[in-house]
């Protein structure tokens, strides 16, 4: 999710447009990922809560854990120094933020109770296809059932 949010950073400065479009683009098929595999465990755990013991909860938030620390070293390595308004301790929070929004996601504790940093970034992941034709593209599938063939 850094990575994301420092190009989309950027391509809201007017930076980098294009890779930040093609950003746009990648970021809307990996929200799908996302969502896919959340309803993929949430309906695992409805139909197997055997599965969904402590132990197996506490190796799911100690993995989390552990990526939250390996995304942070990413950012610190990306942004020693900071850049364009943008820090590594902004990265940080915004990874620990995300991070607990998914463990929410899938019923589980929050770790760290951060804040976040780029607002702008919820609105991007949840923008609609609604553009103006001569300024951008959209970067959102169309449905087969608003398709004219």
């Amino acid at each position: 999710y850094s990575g994301f949010a420092m190009i989309l950073s950027l391509h809201r400065q007017n930076k980098m447009t294009g890779i930040g479009e093609q950003f746009q683009y990648i970021l809307r098929d990996e929200t799908i990922h996302l969502n896919f595999g959340i309803d993929l465990i949430n309906g695992i755990k409805e139909e197997n809560p055997e599965l969904w013991s402590p132990d197996f909860q506490l190796y799911i938030t100690d993995k989390v854990r552990e990526a939250v620390e390996l995304e942070i070293r990413y950012a610190e390595d990306c942004l020693p120094k900071g850049i364009l308004g943008l820090t590594a301790p902004m990265f940080r929070e915004y990874t620990q933020y995300i991070a607990d929004r998914r463990l929410e996601r899938i019923g589980l504790k929050t770790q760290y109770q951060s804040k976040n940093p780029f607002p702008w970034m919820s609105e991007t992941i949840d923008l609609g296809k609604e553009k103006n034709f001569f300024e951008t593209r959209v970067t959102e599938y169309q449905s087969s059932s608003t398709l004219t063939w």
